[in-house]
């Protein structure tokens, strides 16, 4: 009887060390999505990527004007929103002089002609990203 009921106790604090340590991982994991600067769950962050990764690789001009509205779209609907930003990487020579490349933020309501004033819609341009954590952060024109 009394081996039975130092068995239940040992088993007790089995199963407490068990829940425990189940709840640091979870405590664990949430705290990880957020150091790592999202917020955002994955299904958001999936979400939020396919809006810009259909422009992905060469395309024509007509359709970086397209992304370049998809973006303003982005950044005036979360204006208040830093985790949801995303600048726009302008290196084809002709928007800085210096040949270097032009980081262009496209704040909400700010003019888009910088970047639209060097898109020829008959021309070819190269679409890449940078990421930030799983987050597109930044669109590469070339």
């Amino acid at each position: 009887m009394e081996n039975a009921s130092k068995a239940l106790i040992i088993a007790g604090a089995i199963l407490l060390s068990i829940l425990l340590i189940s709840l640091g991982i979870m405590i664990f994991s949430q705290a990880q999505s957020v150091v790592d600067g999202s917020g955002m769950t994955e299904a958001e962050v999936n979400s939020f990527n396919a809006k810009f990764t259909k422009y992905q690789g060469n395309i024509k001009g007509s359709m970086v004007r397209s992304l370049v509205q998809e973006v303003l779209a982005n950044n005036n609907n979360d204006a208040a929103s830093d985790e949801r930003y995303v600048s726009i990487n302008v290196n084809n020579g002709t928007l800085n002089t210096k040949g270097t490349a032009a980081i262009v933020s496209l704040e909400p309501g700010e003019n888009k002609q910088p970047v639209y004033g060097t898109l020829v819609n008959t021309k070819t341009y190269n679409v890449d990203f940078q990421y930030k954590g799983s987050r597109i952060a930044v669109i590469d024109i070339k």
